[in-house]
């Protein structure tokens, strides 16, 4: 089995770094008060420009919660003592696949498994 400590310290500094980054992200995200000079399209160009800003720090927005919810998950799971136990079989998790991916929630037999929801790690 992992060292749990060590784990849950390294969530904890992931953490810390991706609510730094949604912040970060938040704050960069307040429209800009410059305008374009001199485009044919003006303000639709300008609207345009906006409208895919907003989609890709939405899109990085919604990455950045979905990991805080991993990792807050995989803290509750190493409090709660069923940490490194697939959701999908209930088998231990492979301690090496844990190492790399502390938040994994499945085996490797159920991850590759079809019919499985392969959205979890």
């Amino acid at each position: 089995m992992p060292d749990l400590k060590k784990i849950k310290s390294l969530l904890e500094i992931e953490k810390k770094r991706l609510l730094e980054e949604l912040a970060q992200l938040n704050a960069d995200g307040q429209p800009s008060p410059e305008r374009r000079e001199g485009s044919p399209f003006g303000k639709r160009e300008e609207e345009a420009t906006e409208s895919l800003e907003l989609e890709k720090r939405l899109a990085m927005e919604k990455r950045i919660k979905e990991q805080l919810t991993a990792n807050d998950d995989t803290v509750r799971k190493i409090d709660s003592g069923t940490y490194g136990i697939c959701e999908s079989c209930g088998k231990p998790i492979d301690p090496a696949r844990l190492e790399i991916l502390p938040t994994a929630r499945r085996c490797m037999n159920c991850k590759k498994s079809p019919g499985k929801n392969a959205k979890n790690r």
